[in-house]
Parts: structure tokens; C-alpha cells; sequence
């Protein structure tokens, strides 16, 4: 890749949960929901398109709006949400969009003839005698749609959502829908009708005994994949924080529980506990793709001191011989597939680590009235929702908030300036673990905006935690590392 990419891998202004990602051509799409900055509900905006070339990783291009909450008759006057979609090329080779309205017990489908859109909408999706399928007790609450168009042109759609508490299965009770877990279905070739199914693959918390998926049954969130000749099911757990897989020898059942791929808080990682969790949790959405014969896994993480601000990240993961992948833990460097530059200025957004002092606790689901007793340090930013040139930063850094980024190759000694403002007066101590004691202290205060130090231990691959130790709170706003001796070459992440 000739340019630096970050996680998060689009500017830091846009919110793109719940993504999707399929490569078309040369080039790597993804499709997802779409959060506002500031707002009070999931994904109320509209479908915008983005997509990136496969040589370079970080040359991400916006197609603009490509699909209107409008645009579907069910929802004329837009006062449905958009929900989580998936875009695949049918044997027409045509792409279809399919997505599901705010408890709206339909699946609806859009079509294009090129995959940055713009899409129309063409159907909603009918049961095998005819009817629309969820307007019947007994059928399955349509959400979060995936589709598979396996290799030998038969089409799958997988669909579920399977919540514990009562009052989240309530809009599917009121029809009398189904909400036991994940399902698939086989379609026509058409893309508008049902062949076969429903079949329940993978069971809902409570019902799970014996099966395998103990602990991490299914809850929202499907994505499919066809991996060499199995089928790889990936799906966020009952936990909500871990997007989970299983895999079969068929794609429409005999599915296995494999483990985690990642966590939001990097639970599970290197046997990390709920209570060690590293970063704020709540639910989680993704998928998986291969570029350049890489795998990355793709998934979002929450800002604004809310559920309903995320942003899209992704890691490499490796996939072993025997067809398993390894969970991989939260980085800064994402879709840039090793440590970042030991020489630039690096936005503070950036973070994969931020937690306060007594930890990460849960995200609250919106702000209220009561934010103000968010105690803990937050990713927000100046500027309006889409305001392009919107500044991405920590707020309200406590005394013993923690601010951490993963890698940097610090090869040689190296100076490293920090950009903070606010009313604090402190310290902010430097560590290369999260527990580790400084290698270097830096002093700030409300008449020191920047302020530098020396790092001089060493090493290709380095972790950067940022503890802030002093009075009242400060954000922070971005760091610059210039080996000694050279002044910084490499920029920040532009906002494209």
C-alpha cells in the first residue's frame, strides 16, 4: 500500500456500522448501516456507498447516497430506519440489496447494475406460496439479511435475530414471528422468492443445550462466506461485543461453533475477562474478506457516549491449515496490516484502547439527559454529521483514563510531541503496556497545548498507552513521533 490507512479505515466524520465487505472487480465495497453523529436512534441515515481499490487500501472513495430510506413503499415517509444489508451479483449479473426496515416484518430488495449504485427498489421478498414472507404467524422476523450465491448458482439467504430480553422481541411478538435463533433459506433463482426453508442453524440463548454454542449462541448480525468448500457463518453472539463463526460442509445446516474472530473489548483475547475489557463494549456487526490473499475481519466500535455513533474497523486475520481463524485483538493500524511508521502526527481517534480509571464499562445504549455523569473519556468531535472537515478527538480524560494505540515500529530513540487542551494539569504518562510503568512522561496543562519527551526504549513493534494523571480533564487531540535528530514525515490520516 502506498498511503497509511487507520482504524477507523473511513474519515473519522463518517458513522458506517454493521459492514459488509465484498470485493467486485478491483475493488473492495462495503456495505452497512448508517449512523448520524448526534443522533438518538441506530442507523438514521441513509445507505451511502463506499468503496476502495484492492492495490491500495486506503484510497477510499465516497459514491454519495445510494439508497434512500424513502425509496422503499413501505416506508414513504421515511420514518423507518435503514437496518444492516448485504449486496451480492446474481446469475443476471445484476446487484441486489437486501435490507430490512426498522420492525418492519418484511425483507425488502434493491437492484443495480453496477455495485456503487446508485440502487431502486424491486421487491419484497415472497414465501414460497405466494405471499409476502413475515406477513404470516409462524414465519421468521426478518433482520439483518446475508446472502450466499454459492458456485453453483443457488442462492441462500440467512436471517435472525434472537434477543433474551423480553422487550426487544417484542415487534416480532406482535406478528408472531419467529426469533429462535439464525435461519436460512434458499431462493430462487429470481432473488425475490423463497424455495425452501425456513431451517434453524444456529439456536438462541436458552435453547442451546448440547449444541455446541453454549455461551455464545446466536443473537443478530449474520454474514456468510464460502471458504475453499465449507461455509463459514459469522454472527454476533448473545454477549453482543464478539462476532462469532461457525462452519459447515453444507449451506443450510450442520453448522459448528468454531470461536471468536473479535471483540469490541477484546474479551476473549489472550484469555482477557469481561471485567479486563480494554475498551467500551455493546453490540457488534461484520463480515469477513480476503484481499491479496489476506483475510480481514471487519466489525465496528461505539463513540459519542452511545450505542448509536459507530464506526467501522478491520484487522488481517489469519486463517490456519486445518481452516480455523484465530480471534485477533482491536489495533490502530487495521487495514494497514502491521505497525504504523515510527515517524508522523497521529490523530488521537485513532485509539484502540480507552477506558477509564476503574476500566471500560458497558456503552449506554443514547445520551440523555444524564450523559453528564459519564465520567469516563469519550470519542467525539467538533463539526456537524458528514461535516467533512470534522475533528475526531478524546474528550474528558480523567485523572487515570487511559488512551492506548497499537503498533508503532520505534526503531530508534524517538521524540514524541502531544497535542491536549482543556482545564487539567498533570501529566500524561507514556507506557508500552497497559500496566507497565512510563518510558516517558509528558506535562500538560491549560497553557501547555503541546508538550514533548524522549522515548528511548526500542522496538519494531510497540504499543502506546496514553495515562493521564492530574486535576479536572483535558482532551487529547493528536501526538507526533520524530525519530531524533529528524523531523516527522508522515501526516496524520486526511480526511479524504
Amino acid at each position: 500500500m502506498s498511503d497509511q490507512v487507520f482504524n477507523p479505515y473511513l474519515p473519522s466524520w463518517e458513522y458506517i456500522p454493521d459492514a459488509e465487505p465484498r470485493v467486485f472487480g478491483d475493488r473492495l465495497f462495503v456495505y452497512g448501516s448508517h449512523d448520524r453523529f448526534g443522533g438518538t436512534e441506530y442507523c438514521q441515515n441513509d445507505y451511502v456507498g463506499w468503496s476502495t481499490p484492492l492495490a491500495n487500501l486506503s484510497q477510499w472513495t465516497c459514491h454519495g447516497v445510494v439508497y434512500s430510506k424513502t425509496q422503499d413503499p413501505a416506508n414513504k415517509r421515511g420514518r423507518r430506519e435503514l437496518w444492516a444489508p448485504d449486496v451480492v451479483q446474481g446469475g443476471d449479473g445484476r446487484y441486489y440489496l437486501f435490507y430490512c426496515l426498522s420492525n418492519h416484518p418484511r425483507v425488502s430488495i434493491a437492484v443495480s447494475d453496477c455495485p456503487a449504485g446508485p440502487f431502486e427498489f424491486f421487491t419484497h421478498l415472497r414465501s414460497a406460496a405466494g405471499g409476502l414472507l413475515g406477513a404470516s404467524s409462524g414465519d421468521v422476523f426478518p433482520f439483518d439479511p446475508a446472502v450466499l450465491v454459492d458456485d453453483d448458482g443457488r442462492v441462500f439467504l440467512y436471517i435472525g435475530f434472537a434477543p433474551v430480553a423480553r422487550r426487544l422481541r417484542r415487534p416480532a411478538m406482535l406478528h408472531g414471528l419467529l426469533q429462535d435463533g439464525a435461519y436460512v433459506f434458499e431462493l430462487e433463482p429470481d432473488m425475490r422468492t423463497v424455495k425452501t426453508g425456513p431451517r434453524l442453524i444456529i439456536p438462541r440463548a436458552g435453547h442451546s443445550a448440547g449444541s455446541g454454542f453454549e455461551g455464545h449462541e446466536f443473537y443478530e448480525a449474520a454474514s456468510i462466506r464460502k471458504i475453499d468448500d465449507r461455509y463459514y457463518f459469522v454472527y454476533s453472539s448473545i454477549s453482543g461485543d464478539e462476532l462469532c463463526y461457525a462452519t459447515s460442509d453444507s449451506p443450510d445446516g450442520g453448522f459448528s461453533f468454531e470461536g471468536t474472530l473479535v471483540s469490541n473489548g477484546d474479551i476473549g483475547f489472550e484469555g482477557r475477562t469481561r471485567r479486563d475489557a480494554v475498551n467500551y463494549t455493546a453490540n457488534n456487526h461484520g463480515g469477513l474478506a480476503q484481499i491479496d490473499g489476506r483475510w480481514y475481519v471487519f466489525y465496528h466500535r461505539h463513540t459519542n457516549r452511545c450505542q448509536v455513533s459507530r464506526q467501522g474497523c478491520a484487522e488481517p486475520i489469519e486463517l490456519g491449515p486445518d481452516g480455523r481463524f484465530t480471534q485477533v485483538e482491536m489495533s490502530s493500524g487495521g487495514l494497514h496490516g502491521g505497525p504504523l511508521p515510527g515517524a508522523g502526527t497521529y490523530r488521537s481517534h485513532i485509539a484502540c484502547v480507552l477506558r477509564g480509571r476503574d476500566g471500560a464499562k458497558p456503552m449506554p445504549f443514547r445520551r440523555s439527559r444524564f450523559s453528564r455523569l459519564w465520567r469516563e473519556p469519550f470519542l467525539t468531535q467538533t463539526g456537524c454529521d458528514r461535516e467533512g472537515d470534522g475533528d475526531q478527538f478524546i474528550a474528558d480524560m480523567r485523572d487515570g483514563a487511559v488512551a492506548g494505540f497499537k503498533y508503532f515500529d520505534i526503531s530508534e530513540p524517538t521524540t514524541l510531541t502531544l497535542e491536549t487542551r482543556g482545564s487539567g494539569r498533570g501529566r500524561v504518562e507514556v507506557s508500552d503496556s497497559l500496566a507497565g510503568p512510563p518510558i516517558a512522561t509528558v506535562p500538560v496543562g491549560p497553557d501547555v497545548s503541546c508538550a514533548e519527551a524522549r522515548i528511548d526504549a526500542l522496538n519494531p513493534r510497540m504499543a502506546l498507552y496514553f495515562r493521564y494523571r492530574g486535576t479536572d480533564t483535558i482532551d487529547f487531540h493528536s501526538f507526533t513521533l520524530a525519530p531524533v535528530g529528524r523531523t516527522a514525515i508522515a501526516d496524520s490520516p486526511s480526511e479524504m
